[in-house]
């Protein structure tokens, strides 16, 4: 990640102030310390004696007075740079805002003064929670032929336990109802899908097969027990013939009563569900026209269900066909400010501005002329999305390893991140230049969003929960979870840190071991200079002496 340059640059100040400080606050304390041991009263009369005193002091003592203070300050800015990659925050600029500005009679800013203020206090917690939601994927990979395969080459889990019971509760939300029970087929599939066991789950499907033809049986085998996308089509094409008797039946006994309603709202989302799937087949399989039509008419049958994120599926598949048109029309729809936005939608967006300018986008020539209008609206549009979700970037820049994503995704965190590149990475790259001009511009993001990060530029700010939720979805056995921000300080900081430690254990050591010391540092300069002299001897065994009083007179 960028730094942060006006936040640390505070940081840097405050570390060199407060540095000082406490180096004549040593100075101070010494003289009381030296005071109090002569057992002189500090009087007017008294100040003579203690001048005497101070000039009878060996230079030894201020070496080693020099260096303690060094080494303390060294300490500090040592101190102050964990805190600050810790907490996000300085000490000291905390300690004096929280302790000292009350004692001198200042009032916190950030301190609420009435109602309104905890109301909004509490209202942006509610909507720090609302974005940590857990979403479904909308492009999620099929367990029996994608995951399973990648456990049988790798030996490796590409999913938690934690992502596997979401996707549980998922299923028994959706394909299951109170009425189940009157079917024995459903009533097989209720208790399958809590199952844990995935050669149970599989039983257990089979079983309500032999009674009859289950959507949700048949569902469960195409996810789960085929082995590829071919067998799990063919396993959904025989879930849509059974999924759409039960939703017709149910449909005309949909107002009969809550009960029929609800089998009625469970046979609808079986069918989307089913008609989703087979989408997803027909553009695995590289019949893309028809996975498009597919989605299309899906989503004019069931507007109201955009909880499946269909629209999602349908942007990856027009930009696998370069259908740009179609991309945007779609992207009109659905980046609306009301709606809930996604790492495809905003990223989406950026490719296609990009797409306008990045052929031609050279950063020299644009340093030197200044960016055009186009190039300004595709970088603000780049901007937009790296606030969005700063972790993407360096997936499609591939300075980061895919995996494969999870069931489940966090917006705005890593697990969403891997989940667009994986499927959107091909459409980046197929553009000319737009990997580029995502390269030169996206670390820009991090100097508009004001200091400290706590606060939003474009959306709301950045929740902090995603790294906990992330861990849970990832698997971090394998994957090193990217957390944002990541706070980062300057080289200059821990240079003089450094410097300040290494000159303090210099000053003590020579006052210490004051004749060995003097032989290092007579060997150190010698070594240092040997090269020199080196040249020097040739340079005078070359060039004529005449020559050679001549340039060490000028």
């Amino acid at each position: 990640m960028a730094d942060n340059g006006a936040g640390l640059l505070d940081q840097l100040k405050s570390c060199i102030v407060w540095s000082w400080a406490y180096f004549w606050t040593i100075w101070f304390f010494v003289m009381l310390f030296l005071v109090n041991i002569l057992r002189l009263p500090f009087r007017y009369d008294s100040l003579t004696t203690v001048s005497m005193f101070l000039n009878t002091l060996t230079p030894k003592f201020y070496v080693a007075l020099t260096g303690t203070s060094s080494l303390i300050s060294g300490l500090i800015l040592i101190f102050e740079w964990w805190y600050f990659r810790k907490y996000g925050t300085s000490f000291i600029e905390q300690v004096s805002v929280s302790h000292l500005r009350p004692l001198l009679g200042g009032v916190d800013n950030s301190t609420p003064t009435n109602t309104n203020t905890s109301n909004g206090d509490a209202d942006s917690n509610r909507q720090s929670v609302s974005e940590c939601k857990v979403w479904r994927n909308p492009l999620n990979l099929f367990r029996g032929a994608e995951y399973n395969r990648y456990t049988w080459v790798t030996g490796r889990e590409p999913l938690t336990y934690y992502d596997m019971n979401l996707s549980a509760q998922d299923h028994q939300t959706f394909f299951t109802c109170d009425s189940d029970h009157l079917r024995p087929a459903d009533a097989i599939m209720q208790k399958a899908w809590r199952e844990r066991n995935p050669q149970a789950r599989i039983s257990a499907a089979h079983e309500a097969l032999e009674l009859e033809d289950c959507a949700t049986a048949y569902i469960l085998l195409a996810e789960e027990e085929a082995t590829t996308i071919v067998e799990a089509e063919k396993l959904f094409k025989q879930a849509l013939k059974a999924g759409e008797g039960c939703y017709r039946r149910s449909q005309q006994l949909q107002h009969h009563g809550s009960q029929y309603e609800a089998q009625h709202r469970r046979d609808t989302n079986v069918l989307v569900y089913i008609k989703r799937r087979l989408a997803m087949c027909s553009r695995k399989l590289g019949r893309t026209r028809e996975a498009v039509k597919m989605m299309r008419d899906l989503m004019k049958e069931f507007p109201l269900l955009s909880m499946f994120n269909i629209h999602e599926n349908l942007l990856e598949s027009l930009l696998e066909l370069q259908n740009y048109a179609d991309v945007q029309a779609v992207l009109a729809k659905y980046d609306d400010i009301s709606l809930p936005k996604s790492a495809t939608i905003c990223y989406t967006a950026a490719l296609l501005k990009a797409r306008a300018v990045s052929d031609k986008f050279s950063p020299e020539a644009a340093s030197r002329r200044g960016l055009s209008t186009a190039e300004m609206n595709a970088v603000e549009a780049i901007h937009r999305a790296v606030e969005f979700n700063p972790h993407v970037p360096k997936y499609l820049l591939e300075m980061k390893s895919l995996i494969l994503p999870p069931e489940h995704i966090l917006k705005r965190g890593d697990s969403e991140a891997i989940a667009y590149a994986f499927f959107h990475l091909q459409h980046w790259k197929r553009v000319e230049g737009a990997l580029n001009l995502l390269h030169c511009t996206w670390e820009g993001t991090f100097r508009m969003i004001p200091y400290p990060l706590e606060k939003g530029h474009l959306f709301y700010p950045y929740p902090i929960c995603t790294e906990t939720a992330d861990r849970e979805l990832l698997p971090t056995v394998f994957h090193e979870v990217s957390v944002y921000p990541k706070k980062e300080l300057p080289f200059f900081i821990l240079f003089t840190a450094g410097l300040c430690s290494f000159t303090a254990m210099l000053a003590l050591l020579t006052h210490q071991f004051p004749e060995l010391m003097g032989v290092f540092a007579k060997a150190f300069l010698s070594t240092l200079f040997a090269p020199l002299n080196f040249i020097m001897e040739k340079v005078e065994s070359i060039l004529p002496s005449s020559l050679w009083h001549q340039l060490t007179r000028i």
